[in-house]
């Protein structure tokens, strides 16, 4: 089963009203839920034989299905109660409990639509009878018989009046038979038998071409033709029949061992037996698919339709197959949503995404499909594929276009703004207008995913600025022919106003030249004048360097003579002492 979805409890699946079946929209939810093979398994039978209790069981649980303890019948349609199957994982087991056939309160006849869905619905099909196997049960199983109007098979003729059933007989149940408070001993002719002997010694037609002996063996081949793989089970009363009323709550050690050990023993079967709802060829059984057969079951019942096997092969192929495209596009939109940003730079690059989420919307649909004959949902498919891609192409082109619009209105708004405000109104307007829009292009060419549309756009937006162009250039014309004259006037007031200011200069130079010889001249005066003086205060230096040298000459002589006056003294005072003459003439 789904992660996600468990059911605690059973929900009804087919309500049986009073005028015509309905299905429970919560039911279909849940089944929708289920992407794992499903095996189904449904019991029918008189309403009060102990089906609830078996179901309840099958589920693993004491409560689910309701198990009534009165005369009155509590299962009303069809409940359904799906949990993971306990042998065979990856597997959901879905358990069908049905309404008691032959409820004399019930006003409605529905005993033999509701007997028909259930067989429809389900690989195994457990009929479930009390004490014995007599001929009320065998004529109260002889609504097959009626069942082959609705089931009857095309182009398959009958024995018998019975029609035949083996090119579908993987598409009917196995039977299970279940007696109830079981009284018989198993024996014949003295010899101990199984309980599947015993149910082919009940089903075994006789010998004869009566009326009555073919009525008798017609309830019997329709059994036998359609229910190929037979199985029998054989139940004591499970507890006194004073604590029947309890048997949800009553524990096992309150059970009769016996009821218990084949309550067990019909339990592991339908586990280990029970094989996956398939179609003729094989086609497993889904949730999904299931809920489909639901519907295209109780539809045609209710609107009186025979639901032929193959009308229902061709309503589950369109359901499935239309599903299956369904669920193919909602892929395919998810990619291209979640990969496509609008608008993408090339169209290849579109068409590389395209491509790639198509192939992936195929594999889903071949994954989901069912029967498609001649490939005609395939077909379908690749028209609307090709449709959805037409589109993202035309919302490309809008979504670049929108895209350079826009984006041109931005990256030229200074351009119309400078011509509003007259920036290009000059000479030479026309030159800077042109040199500004290059400029522009330039920077819309380097604005990231522009699309496809790109150069279209920019083509478009600067035809539509011709006359814009156009009259920027008539003004730079105008303005150029009055700048020129002008100009010329400008150049002549400019040469005079030049000439007079060279003239200005020359007798600027010619005044700094005369300055510059006065002032030459005084300084070379002044240099003279400072020369002179200097030669003066050199020959007044000299002459006193001169004097100065003689009197120091004149100095050192007198010195000199002072010394040898002096010397001659003292020469004249030795003499004197040594002649010891005490008279000194000095």
């Amino acid at each position: 089963m789904a992660a996600g979805i468990p059911m605690p409890d059973p929900v009804c699946l087919i309500e049986n009203t009073t005028e015509k079946l309905s299905v429970n929209p919560e039911a279909l939810k849940i089944l929708s839920a289920i992407t794992q093979p499903t095996v189904v398994v449904s019991i029918v039978g008189l309403y009060r034989t102990g089906k609830s209790y078996l179901m309840n069981k099958l589920a693993g649980k004491n409560k689910g299905f309701s198990v009534g303890s009165t005369v009155q019948s509590h299962t009303k349609g069809i409940w359904m109660w799906c949990v993971p199957h306990p042998n065979k994982p990856g597997h959901t087991l879905v358990l069908l409990d049905t309404e008691g056939l032959g409820d004399v309160e019930k006003v409605d006849k529905n005993d033999t639509q509701i007997f028909a869905l259930a067989i429809l619905l389900s690989s195994t099909l457990v009929y479930n009878t009390m004490n014995s196997i007599d001929q009320g049960a065998i004529d109260l199983l002889h609504h097959v018989t009626e069942l082959t109007d609705l089931l009857r098979a095309r182009n398959s003729p009958g024995l018998d009046g019975v029609e035949d059933a083996a090119d579908s007989g993987s598409f009917f149940p196995d039977l299970v038979w279940t007696l109830r408070d079981f009284y018989l001993v198993l024996e014949t002719n003295g010899k101990l038998i199984t309980a599947d002997e015993y149910l082919e010694n009940s089903l075994r037609p006789k010998e004869g071409n009566s009326q009555r002996i073919q009525n008798f063996n017609l309830p019997r081949l329709c059994i036998q033709k359609f229910f190929p793989i037979k199985k029998c089970f054989i139940f004591d009363s499970p507890a006194h029949r004073k604590k029947l009323a309890q048997l949800e709550t009553l524990h096992d050690d309150e059970l009769d061992s016996e009821f218990l050990q084949q309550v067990e023993e019909f339990s592991s079967y339908i586990f280990s037996h029970s094989m996956i709802k398939t179609l003729p060829g094989d086609i497993e059984v889904t949730g999904s698919r299931l809920k489909n057969l639901v519907m295209i079951y109780v539809n045609a019942i209710n609107s009186g339709d025979l639901p032929s096997m193959e009308n229902t092969f061709l309503a589950l192929a369109q359901t499935e197959n239309s599903a299956a495209v369904q669920k193919a596009i909602a892929h395919y939109n998810q990619q291209m949503d979640q990969k496509v940003q609008l608008p993408t730079e090339t169209l290849q690059e579109l068409l590389h995404l395209h491509r790639a989420s198509e192939r992936e919307a195929i594999e889903i649909f071949m994954k989901n499909s069912f029967k498609d004959m001649d490939q005609k949902f395939q077909k379908e498919l690749k028209t609307l594929l090709d449709g959805k891609y037409k589109d993202i192409c035309k919302k490309n082109l809008e979504a670049s276009w929108d895209r350079c619009w826009a984006l041109l209105q931005d990256v030229f708004s200074p351009l119309e703004e400078g011509v509003t405000l007259g920036i290009y109104s000059m000479p030479g307007g026309h030159t800077l207008f042109i040199r500004k829009t290059e400029e522009l292009k330039a920077k819309y060419y380097k604005e990231p995913r522009k699309g496809i549309q790109a150069e279209k756009a920019l083509r478009k937006y600067l035809k539509s600025k011709e006359s814009m162009s156009n009259a920027v250039l008539q003004t730079d014309r105008a303005l150029t022919a009055k700048a020129k004259q002008m100009e010329e006037a400008r150049v002549k007031a400019e040469a005079a106003k030049a000439e007079a200011q060279r003239l200005q200069i020359l007798q600027r130079q010619n005044q700094r030249r005369m300055e510059e010889r006065e002032r030459l001249h005084q300084e070379q005066v002044r240099q003279m004048q400072l020369a002179k003086e200097k030669w003066q205060a050199e020959q007044q230096r000299m002459q006193e360097l001169r004097m100065q040298k003689e009197a120091e000459a004149l100095k050192a002589a007198l010195e000199a003579e002072t010394r040898r006056l002096h010397n001659q003294i003292q020469h004249l005072q030795a003499t004197a002492n040594s002649s010891s003459d005490p008279c000194i003439l000095l």
